[in-house]
């Protein structure tokens, strides 16, 4: 029997050979501030390939130094970050995975020395740094930010490019009522809180033609912040500007008090899939091969992304596939012991 989990799924050009994807997860571990990859990467984003993971996107990657979560985090800002970035994806590659990368900026959550930005001067919580408010030469600056960055990714030969708009950093910090206190043309109202995010779209698909992905926090579990309705309208936007699928994560934009159960994100991917027709990404405690399956089968969302579960099995997929009876191909230097 066929099983939804281990079809492919082909987007633009690119297909992957299973509907597994390695959920974006910061590793914090670039030995000093250049944000240069490292023999960790390589292990860890490899591993995950040779486990046949069908898609492997490579943790936030900050498109200025001033926008990384940490100073610790990988980076995009300048030209000596394509060479070892190009190194993942050979090797991703290599194990007949493809290769994504998750391009980000912090924004008000940054814990770096110097000025952090925000739309607003608003800090996250009483212990965080104030943020300055962004001019408008700021906003162009990121964008043009976001470009290069992608132009980066390119040379670097990544196959999928996700841009991060979840998780309370800066695009994010832009679509919430909540964060966005403006009163120019990038705050107010629900189009001008997106403008900051067309105008990156705008920027990143005049030197992308590739699958394009963005990941948004679909509940902000706070009175005021965006409704379904809100997220359903940004993914038809999205769509409109050539955005291939929404992966749907919740959370982190102000401190909140949630709720977590297995699969309790995936209704919201379910809700953007069907009220903009738009391909959507699952996450968020998902963690065996039925439970996934489920999901596809159900037509809730296209991929299933996976991040805990990953960190704990790099070879889940082996298991989803016993799991649900069925035989996968192994590698090739581990056959005497995959099937077993």
């Amino acid at each position: 029997m066929k099983r939804a989990l281990f079809s492919p799924y082909e987007v633009k050009g690119v297909t992957l050979k299973n509907r597994i994807v390695m959920s974006p997860m910061c590793m914090y571990s670039c030995d000093t501030e250049d944000g240069m990859v490292r023999p960790f990467h390589h292990t860890h984003y490899e591993s995950r390939a040779v486990g046949q993971v069908g898609l492997i996107t490579v943790e936030a990657t900050a498109v200025t130094a001033q926008g990384r979560i940490s100073t610790r985090d990988l980076g995009i800002w300048n030209d000596k970050h394509i060479l070892g970035l190009q190194e993942i994806v050979t090797r991703v590659q290599s194990h007949g995975a493809k290769a994504a990368i998750q391009l980000a900026h912090a924004g008000r959550k940054a814990v770096v020395d110097g000025p952090i930005l925000a739309p607003s001067a608003i800090p996250f919580d009483d212990e965080s740094k104030i943020p300055e408010e962004m001019s408008i030469d700021d906003i162009h600056a990121t964008v043009e930010a976001f470009r290069l960055g992608v132009l980066r990714a390119k040379k670097a030969g990544f196959d999928i490019i996700e841009i991060h708009a979840a998780h309370g950093y800066l695009i994010n910090e832009f679509l919430s009522p909540l964060t966005n206190k403006r009163t120019d043309d990038y705050g107010g109202s629900r189009e001008n809180r997106y403008r900051f995010l067309k105008e990156i779209l705008s920027a990143v698909t005049s030197e992308w033609d590739g699958p394009l992905f963005v990941r948004i926090s679909a509940d902000e579990y706070t009175d005021g912040g965006n409704t379904m309705e809100d997220f359903i309208q940004f993914a038809k936007w999205m769509k409109v500007q050539g955005v291939d699928l929404v992966d749907c994560s919740t959370g982190a934009v102000v401190p909140a008090k949630i709720s977590v159960y297995p699969g309790y994100q995936v209704r919201h991917a379910e809700s953007i899939r069907k009220g903009a027709s738009i391909p959507t990404a699952a996450v968020g405690m998902i963690t065996s091969g039925v439970q996934a399956e489920e999901i596809l089968r159900n037509e809730r969302a296209d991929l299933i992304y996976l991040a805990r579960e990953l960190l704990r099995n790099p070879y889940w997929p082996r298991d989803a596939a016993k799991e649900l009876g069925i035989s996968i191909e192994s590698p090739v230097q581990y056959e005497r012991g995959w099937q077993q």
